[in-house]
């Protein structure tokens, strides 16, 4: 079985970064990544949450702002808790292994 994604977009905000009594560092931002819906010919917005850990965080906590192109690959995570009505709850992100910087915000979007 086989679980990667690879994806490329631009953050949606600055990284929010939080620091653990461990030493542990984790970054998470989103990115929007466009496709073309044939169905309805237009280009249709993807978010995906992303979430970092240790040295990559601090990069990306760094040097990754709102608008900048990032390629993300990693893999596909989901975490689960009870809600304050008691209600099961889960999200899905992408826990990154690399980041890659592109460019900086929409001013440098030919500089690729």
């Amino acid at each position: 079985m086989i679980n990667s994604v690879v994806l490329v977009g631009r953050a949606g905000q600055d990284p929010e970064m939080k620091y653990f009594e461990s030493g542990k560092v984790k970054t998470s931002f989103s990115i929007a990544v466009n496709r073309w819906d044939s169905k309805t010919k237009a280009e249709v917005t993807d978010w995906f949450n992303v979430e970092l850990w240790d040295k990559l965080a601090e990069v990306a906590g760094e040097y990754v702002k709102k608008g900048r192109l990032v390629a993300i690959d990693g893999k596909l995570a989901s975490s689960k808790w009870n809600d304050a009505s008691g209600a099961q709850r889960e999200r899905f992100f992408i826990r990154a292994s690399n980041l890659r910087l592109l460019s900086g915000g929409r001013a440098d979007q030919g500089a690729v």
